[in-house]
């Protein structure tokens, strides 16, 4: 008798503009999804490194990364490294992954090198992981287009500000195209508002526009502005270890509930 494998739910944090919380999110998301059990890897697949910093991993630590991954020069169970967060692994990213691109150009399977990669991996025999969540750099190139055709979801921070729509519409349009032409599967797992500042009008209406166009993909939970959240990479610790009683904190705690919440309605629809 063959034994089961646990597939990973894959969900890709990804926006094409820059400055909208992906990486924070992706962090502190994947703590909290950690911390009511789930088993998470983080895939850092942006060049800066940020989620990687975030999460206390050094420079140095970086001896493999999602680069060699990328190449087909190593596994992903073979960067992995752990974090301080329990049942939280962290796949790294160096300022290699610039050149991913040049390097994979000729392959007509280039969009599918983080797919397949995250298919060995629930298949290796390791401790399955039941989240998967990649940080997308903040533009539409090669290291995207692998993350959205490897996802089951995209899952969209959105700043509370003015601009915050038009980049939406450009982004809804992507998964669109992706799912046209790479995969038919992928769905918007919803979007998240981040940043948002009570005592600024605009930011009440960018929230009110957001749910007009998006109606039930827009999250409940709303991330707030918070100075811990923008206190914490700097300390290399997700804000749930830095300050577990702020309000960024119980906000992210509060999305991950709520995207539970959501699978198990998807599971059980």
């Amino acid at each position: 008798m063959t034994e089961s494998v646990t597939t990973p739910r894959v969900l890709a944090v990804a926006n094409q503009k820059g400055g909208v919380g992906k990486t924070t999110t992706a962090i502190n998301l994947g703590t909290a999804l950690a911390a009511i059990g789930e088993k998470v890897l983080i895939v850092d697949l942006d060049p800066q490194g940020n989620a990687s910093t975030g999460m206390g991993i050094d420079r140095k630590s970086r001896k493999l990364s999602t680069f060699d991954v990328m190449l087909g020069e190593a596994e992903i169970r073979e960067i992995v490294l752990p974090t301080a967060v329990p049942r939280l692994d962290l796949a790294p990213s160096t300022m290699d992954l610039l050149g991913v691109e040049m390097e994979i150009a000729g392959d007509k399977n280039r969009a599918f090198r983080l797919r397949d990669a995250l298919r060995r991996l629930a298949e290796d025999g390791g401790e399955p992981y039941t989240y998967v969540l990649v940080d997308c750099p903040p533009s539409f190139n090669i290291l995207t287009i692998n993350s959205l055709a490897a996802a089951a979801a995209i899952l969209v921070p959105l700043q509370c500000e003015f601009f915050a729509l038009e980049g939406l519409s450009q982004l809804l349009r992507t998964v669109e195209q992706v799912r046209s032409t790479l995969n038919p599967d992928l769905t918007i797992q919803g979007v998240v508002l981040t940043m948002f500042d009570a005592r600024n009008n605009l930011s009440g209406q960018v929230v009110a526009d957001v749910r007009q166009y998006l109606g039930d993909k827009v999250f409940d939970t709303i991330i707030p502005r918070n100075v811990r959240v923008s206190e914490a990479p700097s300390h290399g610790k997700p804000v749930l270890l830095y300050d577990l009683n702020c309000s960024g904190s119980q906000a992210y705690l509060k999305l991950a509930s709520e995207i539970i919440q959501r699978e198990r309605k998807l599971r059980a629809a």
